[in-house]
């Protein structure tokens, strides 16, 4: 479980609805009191792509599998990701200091659920993400971990490819 460490996370915010699914590893969500919508990048992990992009072009060549297997693995993770929150669902995320937006502009962060569950978290351990090692996290750690033994136990994207 997700420590709540008072220096490293300092932003938490419990009043957001979910409003728009993007990806594996992105969700639009809406602040119930200002009614602005954020778009929030999951922190420390990956998920495949949904479409031909940039990204998936560099995908191919590293991991040797066809756009269209790690399209069909992104449109899975979404999936997964839709059964483990509802739209308009509120959620709370926490967020580290050091690591508040992306390259992109989208905001950073750990999705907490209703139940205390991390997404994040959920998404690794289930095997349809995997860490995201290009920038560093608190959780980043147990993430490696936790993805080791979902791809040992051929675990949701596991079941499909050793690789993603």
């Amino acid at each position: 479980m997700m420590q709540n460490n008072a220096n490293e996370m300092t932003i938490q915010n419990n009043l957001l609805k979910v409003t728009r699914f993007v990806d594996g590893d992105g969700i639009i969500l809406k602040d119930i009191i200002t009614k602005k919508e954020i778009e929030v990048r999951f922190l420390g992990i990956d998920a495949p792509e949904m479409s031909y992009c940039n990204k998936i072009k560099k995908d191919e060549k590293e991991l040797h599998l066809p756009a269209a297997l790690l399209i069909k693995l992104g449109y899975l993770s979404l999936n997964f990701l839709k059964d483990q929150i509802s739209l308009g669902e509120i959620c709370t995320l926490v967020q580290e200091k050091n690591n508040l937006v992306d390259k992109y502009g989208r905001q950073l962060g750990y999705l907490i659920l209703s139940d205390g569950r991390v997404l994040n978290e959920i998404m690794i351990k289930e095997g349809y993400a995997k860490p995201y090692n290009e920038v560093f996290c608190e959780n980043l750690p147990m993430y490696q971990a936790l993805n080791l033994q979902a791809k040992n136990s051929l675990k949701g994207l596991y079941s499909l490819v050793n690789i993603f």
